[in-house]
């Protein structure tokens, strides 16, 4: 076997695999289906300082090559997470981060800085693709002055480590990546969903409640990977690959590409165990190829 420890800034894991936040809940729904000890860490779904109700239903459609899902952060609050569920997931076999978003920087600080509080939550994962309820509900992580505003007010309210992740929906996503590493990140994660929609042609409607949603898949693969590359090759923080990821070999892909870690999204619903089984899809490409520790082949992507 090659070595797949991984760090993160001060977050050790024992491979680069990480589940998706949204798509593997909060772990224990999963225990049944996969060995969590090897998986390198989960992200769970979206936390927020109040409790959110989500978006009507319908709010998932399927497409030809993933999904779209305008769920709307549904969760019952940070204060809720911490009494109720944190107890139930600080002792699973694995490392256990939490998505973070919010709808203000002082939002977004204030639920930091209570999973800060937390023993057993070593990083958080920011989600900066929230809308700013004082901007006309443009998404902070559009410009570089609104992703770099929300991390700053987190980075002073979270002292361990800070994964920002980075939306698509921009023009150049190189830039937001250097402003949130300027802000204080300790690594980004790319990519969010891509934004689209889906129709019921025969009725003439549309097929999710508030009519977008966002793409997830493998239809989005060659945008991330492309994304990853950029992000990798301009920042000098660890980079967390993501989009469409399905099988070891997508997963190898975005690490020659320039990723530290990856996480796997979609591909949960198909099949929970899928994290595992990347895990060690990773490791037997690694002795296939002769290398000895999954390190050697980030960024090793040849002209």
């Amino acid at each position: 076997m090659a070595n797949l420890t991984t760090k993160i800034g001060s977050l050790t894991m024992v491979n680069p695999v990480m589940t998706a936040s949204g798509t593997f809940g909060y772990g224990v729904e999963f225990q049944d289906f996969v060995d969590l000890s090897k998986v390198g860490g989960i992200i769970v779904k979206g936390t927020t300082l109040n409790p959110r109700q989500g978006n009507p239903y319908p709010r998932m459609a399927e497409t030809a090559q993933g999904m779209l899902n305008c769920v709307g952060l549904q969760n019952k609050g940070v204060a809720h997470f911490c009494e109720h569920i944190y107890p139930t997931i600080k002792d699973l076999p694995t490392q256990v981060l939490v998505n973070v978003s919010g709808s203000s920087p002082d939002d977004y600080a204030e639920c930091a800085a209570r999973i800060n509080e937390l023993d057993n939550i070593p990083a958080i994962e920011l989600n900066i693709s929230c809308p700013n309820v004082k901007q006309g509900g443009m998404a902070f992580g559009v410009t570089p002055e609104g992703a770099a505003t929300v991390v700053k007010a987190v980075r002073e309210a979270y002292k361990k480590t800070l994964i920002v992740k980075l939306s698509p929906n921009v023009t150049s996503i190189t830039d937001i990546a250097l402003a949130v590493q300027d802000a204080g990140a300790d690594a980004v994660s790319l990519i969010n969903t891509l934004m689209g929609m889906a129709i019921d042609a025969e009725k003439r409607k549309k097929l999710l409640s508030i009519g977008t949603g966002g793409l997830s898949g493998p239809a989005v693969k060659p945008v991330a990977l492309r994304m990853v590359y950029q992000v990798a090759h301009a920042v000098q923080i660890p980079v967390i690959g993501l989009g469409g990821i399905s099988n070891a070999t997508d997963a190898v892909e975005f690490l020659l590409a320039g990723a530290s870690a990856i996480e796997i999204g979609t591909a949960n619903f198909l099949d929970p165990a899928i994290s595992q089984k990347v895990a060690e899809g990773i490791d037997e490409y690694l002795v296939r190829h002769g290398y000895d520790d999954v390190k050697d082949i980030i960024g090793a992507l040849e002209d």
